[in-house]
């Protein structure tokens, strides 16, 4: 279940928010789309700003993108020229449908409770062979950012005792990697590829 007050925070900023960060892919995006087959569909959960989803559309991915936010799927639909669908982690109903599931800093505000069963709905959604990414802010349990937004933030090993309880993944490997966010502080971020 999406969280009203982080819902509201991006609606209120969703055009300040889109203009943060770089367009130029990251390094876990490059190695996502790299481990995908020819003419891949990709679901992107959380799909922000509409970077990602240009780039992966750049490359000839065909991009399911969603967003749980009105406002910033207004934004991404406007960059991208294709509708971004309103959905949210628990309304994921799809099965075998993708060949991979992106989830760059979005999860990471998924109810910790309900974290497993995200998952395990992400596991249903992928074709066997599917590879998904995801990011997440390192902490010690769940909290708010200086702006009200709701995190969930796992440790290491709490993240994969969630994905682990969610599906028997054939491959699950974690990174963390110090870097930063929209709130301009250090962050400890936690990568995890899985594939089905």
């Amino acid at each position: 279940m999406a969280d009203d007050e982080t819902l509201a925070f991006y609606a209120a900023r969703a055009g300040e928010y889109v203009q943060h960060g770089s367009d130029t892919p990251g390094t876990h995006l490059r190695a996502f789309m790299d481990r995908l087959p020819a003419r891949a569909r990709v679901l992107e959960l959380g799909t922000g700003s509409g970077r990602d989803a240009a780039a992966m559309l750049s490359r000839g991915i065909d991009v399911d993108p969603t967003d749980a936010s009105a406002e910033l799927a207004a934004e991404a639909t406007r960059r991208i020229g294709r509708p971004v669908r309103l959905l949210r982690f628990d309304e994921l109903s799809a099965r075998e449908e993708y060949d991979g599931v992106w989830a760059s800093a979005s999860l990471l505000h998924a109810p910790a409770a309900e974290l497993t069963d995200d998952l395990r709905r992400i596991h249903r959604a992928l074709r066997h062979g599917g590879v998904f990414t995801a990011s997440f802010k390192a902490g010690n349990g769940e909290g708010r950012d200086r702006f009200g937004r709701y995190y969930n933030y796992p440790d290491r090993e709490s993240l994969l005792a969630h994905y682990r309880a969610a599906a028997d993944w054939s491959e699950l490997t974690l990174e963390e990697v110090a870097g930063g966010g929209f709130d301009g502080e250090p962050t400890q971020w936690l990568w995890v590829t899985a594939r089905h």
